[in-house]
């Protein structure tokens, strides 16, 4: 059978029975965020012998990614064109033909309309040609030596001529009004007319030729199947996060997707996938190579300061590295749902239901099912940034579902809508803090001590400087919140710099998230009631070394 193919090309004309054109549609599809993998069927009914089934309603795809299977006949050589394609389906050619004419002719209406005001126009036009040549007449040489009835019949004349003109204007001026009255109308069938086309040409893009040889030894109805990629397709998740407050705070996460394609022909009643994976990423490990490291007798730098150079460009070259190392990894409004499945690698959504999707129009929004978490809600304060204290919900994600990186996540407290802002992949056990907006009656105000008139509270000498700040919170909301409020102080790695501070209260954590300096208080705040902390630092260093 494997030997088949060659054969084939041997003896074309003798083993050719006849061409069939059978026609093709797209059956299901697994949308990626970049890129579909699409399932393509061809029905066909052939006598036995070998035959050539040609396919002329197949978008341009990707060649290389083509496979193609069938069960009902053994399968041959796979011709695939792009360029010199025959003429697509009559019945939808005409459909569109039809609708360019539609187009023309109302776009022919308006330029005739337009072409009969004109003419209006031009009646006046010549009016204002006769008014210009009366006047020129009063203004002639010959007219110095006329007598006083010539003059007077002058006068006349151009007093009844001119007010002829005038009134030829006005009436020429107001057909021409008249007559555009009626270009609203026409524009408005014109712009029925393109969106009319635009419908039908949403699948006309280029589209390409596939001839596929099969053979039977009966005769047979089978499917052609086609697989490929597209990727001029993808979807993102869309998520609406609802928080309520109070005496039992509840999260909800109504969660969906937008799917969109321009694949180059519409997609009608297909089974829809939508998958986590990324075939656009990186799919193998980076490699490491062998590290040489070498020794030499050292050589003086002519550079006065290279060590110290040196220093600082070690230092910042470990601080980025340190970040890298520190930054996550990047990871990528109906009832019927999509229900996921996690296998370990990716998640994949099954919608239940048929979609049709319109080559680079649509935008449809499936169900992917709620999700509901219990918060701790609390109120974030950050002084030294804000004169307001905001909503934040504290939750670990047990939903046993995987909430997905989007740029599309909708924001709402207490059934109020707060806003849209990105948010980062929250896996299954995952913790997260989201917030939903400033709390108005919840008053900061972080002040500097006055130490002398004018030094708003810094003093510094030579080697030594120091800041007294008082930071005030102030509860106007009349119901009670649970703070979290952050500061910080400066630290040191030097043993000659020497930075010592004290708070009123001192801070639960002094070392918030690991970050060295950076302070924060936890405490509740009943409604109408105040909270003070006061906050100092000394730092002291040789007096022959600067401060940075």
């Amino acid at each position: 059978m494997r030997l088949f193919p060659a054969v084939l090309c041997l003896f074309p004309m003798a083993a050719m029975a006849d061409d069939i054109q059978v026609p093709s549609r797209v059956d299901a599809v697994t949308v990626f965020p970049q890129g579909a993998a699409i399932h393509r069927v061809a029905e066909y009914e052939i006598p036995a012998g070998t035959h050539r089934l040609i396919l002329t309603d197949m978008p341009v795809v990707q060649e290389d990614s083509l496979r193609l299977t069938t069960s009902a006949a053994a399968l041959g050589a796979v011709s695939y064109r792009d360029d010199f394609v025959p003429p697509r389906d009559p019945a939808r050619t005409a459909r569109v033909e039809a609708a360019k004419a539609e187009v023309d002719a109302a776009r022919a209406a308006i330029q005739a309309l337009k072409d009969k005001a004109r003419a209006a126009e031009l009646a006046a036009d010549a009016a204002r040609d006769r008014i210009a040549f009366l006047a020129g007449l009063g203004q002639g040489e010959g007219l110095a030596g006329a007598g006083t009835t010539a003059i007077r019949d002058l006068v006349a004349l151009v007093g009844e001529e001119g007010l002829a003109a005038r009134r030829e204007i006005h009436a020429a001026e107001q057909q021409a009004r008249e007559i555009l009255l009626d270009l609203p109308d026409l524009e408005e069938e014109l712009v029925r007319a393109k969106q009319a086309l635009a419908a039908l040409e949403t699948g006309a893009g280029e589209r390409a030729y596939l001839t596929v040889v099969v053979t039977a030894e009966a005769p047979v109805t089978g499917t052609l199947e086609l697989r490929y990629m597209g990727w001029d397709a993808g979807w993102t998740p869309a998520y609406d996060f609802h928080l309520t407050t109070g005496a039992a705070p509840a999260l909800t996460v109504e969660r969906g997707a937008f799917v969109r394609q321009a694949t180059g022909e519409d997609w009608q009643d297909v089974a829809l996938t939508l998958s986590t994976a990324e075939p656009t990423a990186r799919s193998v490990p980076g490699e490491v190579f062998p590290w040489l490291r070498r020794i030499t007798e050292p050589r003086p730098d002519p550079r006065p300061y290279a060590k110290e150079e040196l220093a600082r460009s070690q230092g910042s070259a470990g601080f980025a590295a340190a970040a890298a190392d520190a930054a996550p990894a990047p990871v990528m409004a109906e009832p019927v749902i999509a229900t996921g499945d996690f296998d370990g690698l990716s998640v994949t959504y099954d919608y239940p239901r048929p979609v049709s999707i319109a080559n680079g129009a649509d935008a449809l929004k499936i169900g992917l099912g709620d999700l509901s978490v219990t918060p701790q809600v609390y109120a974030r304060a950050v002084p030294a940034l804000h004169e307001t204290a905001f909503v934040m919900g504290e939750f670990t994600n047990d939903t046993g579902a995987l909430i997905a990186g989007t740029e599309a996540a909708q924001f709402y407290l207490d059934g109020t809508y707060i806003g849209r802002r990105p948010i980062d992949l929250i896996s299954e056990g995952d913790k997260a803090t989201l917030a939903f907006g400033p709390i108005e009656g919840l008053r900061l105000e972080r002040r500097v001590k006055d130490r002398q008139a004018g030094d708003r509270g810094v003093l510094t000498r030579s080697n030594r400087q120091e800041e007294n700040v008082v930071i005030t919170a102030s509860n106007l909301t009349g119901r009670d919140w649970d703070v979290r409020l952050t500061d910080r102080v400066p630290y040191s790695e030097q043993e000659d710099l020497v930075i010592d501070w004290t708070a009123s209260p001192m801070p639960d954590d002094s070392a918030l998230d690991n970050q060295r300096g950076v302070l924060e208080w936890r405490f509740a705040l009943p409604g109408g009631a105040e909270q003070e902390i006061t906050l100092d630092h000394t730092i002291t260093w040789p007096g022959d070394m600067i401060l940075q």
